[in-house]
């Protein structure tokens, strides 16, 4: 269903489709990346119950309940979003996913060789949005079985002034555009930190602090958009294998939060 939900207050403006955040504004500038634009053909997405692609381990990732059966970063954008509550200053949505449920894949058949993805749990996954002032805190509620292996990323996009100039200042250290192109597929990591800041060059800079993700990756192939997606795991630049033994454990509710702040 198409649910759409407006928050705004004296300070800022937020649009939500579908769960998904499509619009950003304070003092009529926009912060969120606009599908149709260069870049990106989402604003922003979840990654779960994994990270990264997984071509290198045949799609398939070990749990103690059998293999999955997951294309790149999950299965859990596959699936649509239920409207919980909603007001003018925050909404509640959920997915809710039932154990070995096989799930149509989208990148097939042009992308990838499976066309069905499962995961043997149960899970819903809660995303609720709050405005409060001139900022957007946006927590993620995981319920499972106590025990169930998983990672998460968040995965918006922001709005560049185009020019290629923006950085980034993350532990006191100045991260360019150019490094996040150098980076390429792997996205840039930006490690054990809970906090970035986006230098841009046309509105006010953003603040982006986390809860329980500790870690960065930022990814671009255009000067219009950036993606900072705050992860559990940095899986990239590794020969890892996906398993339960580098996943995060479930501890039956699970909470995560990013708060994006307009300075």
């Amino acid at each position: 269903m198409n649910f759409k939900v407006f928050l705004k207050n004296k300070e800022c403006t937020v649009n939500i489709e579908k769960g998904e955040i499509i619009s950003f504004q304070k003092d009529d500038k926009e912060y969120i990346h606009q599908k149709g634009n260069n870049g990106w053909r989402n604003s922003d997405d979840e990654m779960f119950p994994v990270i990264g692609p997984t071509t290198k381990n045949n799609f398939r990732v070990h749990t103690k309940n059998g293999d999955a059966i997951l294309d790149q970063h999950g299965l859990l954008r596959e699936l649509e979003y239920s409207l919980i509550s909603s007001d003018e200053n925050s909404a509640k949505f959920i997915k809710k996913y039932k154990k070995n449920t096989l799930i149509n894949n989208s990148k097939f058949p042009k992308k990838s060789t499976e066309e069905k993805l499962s995961w043997p749990f149960d899970f819903t996954f809660q995303k609720n949005f709050t405005l409060d002032n001139n900022t957007l805190k946006i927590e993620f509620i995981i319920n499972s079985d106590e025990g169930m292996p998983f990672m998460l990323g968040y995965h918006p996009a922001f709005m560049l002034s185009n020019t290629g100039n923006e950085t980034l200042i993350s532990n006191g250290t100045e991260i360019t555009l150019a490094d996040v192109y150098k980076a390429g597929a792997n996205a840039f990591p930006v490690l054990n930190t809970d906090k970035i800041i986006l230098k841009n060059i046309d509105r006010n800079d953003l603040e982006i602090t986390t809860k329980g993700f500790n870690n960065f990756m930022l990814w671009t192939e255009v000067d219009n958009m950036l993606c900072i997606e705050p992860i559990t795991q940095y899986t990239s630049y590794t020969d890892q294998k996906f398993s339960e033994e580098n996943m995060s454990i479930s501890k039956s509710e699970n909470s995560f939060s990013v708060t994006i702040k307009v300075i």
